[in-house]
């Protein structure tokens, strides 16, 4: 029997983008100008119409200067992460 993963939370995912590039007052031209990420991408990504390439993640998590994990942790915002169970 094959178990699969719950759905990642992409919601929550786009909430924690908006409310980084808010914190800092950034414009996504201020944001592409920061990351070297087109401001097409950004819009995309907030408003979900694109999940993005861990490459693109990870270069957010740089620009905003936030762990990788602080980020794509909120995609198990709506179920127990792997791992948390067996502490």
């Amino acid at each position: 029997m094959t178990i699969l993963p719950p759905d990642p939370d992409f919601t929550a995912l786009r909430v924690t983008l908006a409310r980084l590039r808010a914190e800092r007052g950034w414009t996504f031209d201020a944001l592409a100008e920061r990351s070297g990420l087109a401001r097409r991408t950004l819009i995309d990504l907030e408003h979900g119409h694109t999940t993005g390439t861990v490459t693109t993640w990870h270069t957010l998590a740089h620009t905003f200067d936030v762990p990788i994990g602080h980020l794509l942790g909120t995609l198990c915002d709506d179920h127990t992460p792997p791992g948390a169970a067996s502490s």
